[in-house]
């Protein structure tokens, strides 16, 4: 598809303002929902041949995502749309102030791998609800969803609102290399940059969902067998292929060994003795993903786990002990069903070792003590924190979710993707009938006078 003739056709819709009128936004909601819905199975089957998803886990974590984002949209779309009252500056009045969200015009949305239906159309929600025309990439390395994706995408929108160019790398080059209103871009740190880089040469406004070692400490005293369900849970859904998953765990040593077994038997309660026959346990996205993981097997002792198949890119879940400082493991994200687990005794060289550490997409916290969790909260900085759980933070419609640092910029999910696509635009109406002589110069407001004055109006 030739991308400057789509990019010239959005722009003339986009200018047309044809996108901007609430009922237009809702059409193209209800659309979407529409798709997602009459073509439940397809995309069941599609996420199932990419990365071996369960039903129950596609729909949880794909389409009953979005389904969730859209309908919050619908219901809030009109208080999102409507105008702030803000109070007018003293030196301005008479006068009314107000804050609408404007639209940024034509953004570009590219999508990973990992879940390639809830992030490449999640953001998709928000740049519909602020009154955008769009420009999706799907991953290439999700090529059933991306196939899906495309063909009912190109079926549902006309490509002068919403278009859908798949492809390679070079796609993605040849889309940065356009100039855009903003940029939506979920993947690795790496790319990010090189996404971040393009986009200035435009001034192009930027967010970046990115990743890094989400970390997870467990302190002696939380219940082993709650935190062990949970962390499992956390780390192994899509075959810890989530860049919210806990990448590593810091595990208070007098219960180090108790936790290792808990963690064992929570793996095989949940996956079987052999995780490769369990219809819940998915698969790495390809080979060059899974080598990368497998070379870490050699880095420690293997508490459990450790059997794979090339042919059926199958990795168990894996936990390993006595990890070496030099090991890959405690410097690159796993983004794999591979748990490390370190030993700490106090919980401040922790801390101390996270402040050396780049900022992560989240951290995770297992202890009943508040004062530790005031103290780690306080002392550490991360995307969002979870105490006693894993991944519930990034589900709620109310919660903002984004990274900080080297895990990412700007923040999305629920009234934060209206936010993310759209400029807080500051209206002033004055009228004309009072036009006081002090603000003009010669000034004849005294000095002192003007001091006082915008000490006591500001």
């Amino acid at each position: 598809m030739e991308v400057s003739s789509i990019l010239a056709k959005q722009r003339k819709m986009f200018d047309s303002g044809a996108t901007l009128p609430m009922a237009f936004r809702r059409d193209a909601l209800r659309t979407l929902a529409v798709l997602l819905e009459e073509h439940e199975a397809e995309f069941l089957q599609a996420l199932h041949q990419d990365l071996r998803k369960s039903p129950h886990e596609a729909y949880a974590t794909e389409l009953g995502f979005v389904q969730n984002e859209i309908r919050y949209a619908l219901r809030n779309l009109a208080s999102w749309m409507r105008p702030q009252k803000r109070k007018t500056p003293w030196m301005a009045w008479p006068a009314r102030t107000e804050v609408r969200r404007q639209p940024f015009g034509v953004a570009l949305i590219i999508g990973p791998w990992n879940y390639p239906l809830q992030l490449l159309l999640s953001p998709l929600v928000g740049a519909i609800a602020a009154g955008n025309c769009a420009v999706l990439k799907p991953s290439e390395l999700a090529p059933h969803t991306s196939a899906l994706l495309v063909r009912l995408l190109r079926s549902a929108f006309a490509d002068e609102y919403i278009a859908i160019i798949p492809g390679e790398r070079e796609v993605s080059e040849t889309l940065l290399a356009e100039r855009f209103d903003s940029i939506f871009f979920t993947g690795s740190s790496e790319i990010g940059k090189r996404v971040m880089a393009a986009a200035a040469r435009h001034l192009t406004p930027v967010t970046l969902e990115l990743g890094g070692k989400c970390p997870c400490i467990v302190c002696h005293d939380t219940p082993l067998k709650t935190a062990a369900r949970r962390i499992v849970w956390g780390k192994f859904m899509n075959a810890g292929q989530t860049c919210v998953a806990p990448d590593h765990l810091w595990v208070d040593a007098r219960v180090v060994d108790a936790f290792v077994v808990a963690l064992r038997e929570t793996i095989e309660d949940f996956y079987g003795s052999n995780p490769q026959q369990s219809k819940d346990y998915g698969r790495i996205v390809h080979r060059r993903h899974f080598d990368r993981l497998v070379s870490y097997l050699g880095d420690g002792k293997i508490a459990c786990g450790g059997e794979s198949d090339a042919e059926d890119l199958y990795l168990a879940p894996t936990v390993i002990t006595d990890v070496p400082e030099c090991s890959l493991l405690r410097q690159e994200e796993i983004f794999g069903p591979v748990l490390p687990v370190f030993v700490f005794s106090q919980i401040e060289k922790v801390l101390g070792h996270l402040q050396q550490c780049p900022k992560p997409l989240a951290l995770y916290l297992f202890t009943e003590d508040v004062s530790v969790q005031q103290q780690v909260i306080g002392q550490s900085q991360s995307g969002g924190v979870c105490v006693n759980d894993t991944v519930m933070q990034i589900l709620g419609r109310d919660l903002p979710f984004g990274g900080i640092g080297e895990s990412g910029m700007g923040q999305y999910h629920g009234k934060a993707s209206f936010e993310c696509f759209s400029h807080p635009r500051v209206i002033m109406k004055r009228g004309t009938g009072s036009d006081p002589a002090h603000r003009y110069p010669p000034m004849k407001t005294p000095f002192v006078w003007l001091k006082r004055l915008l000490r006591y109006f500001g």
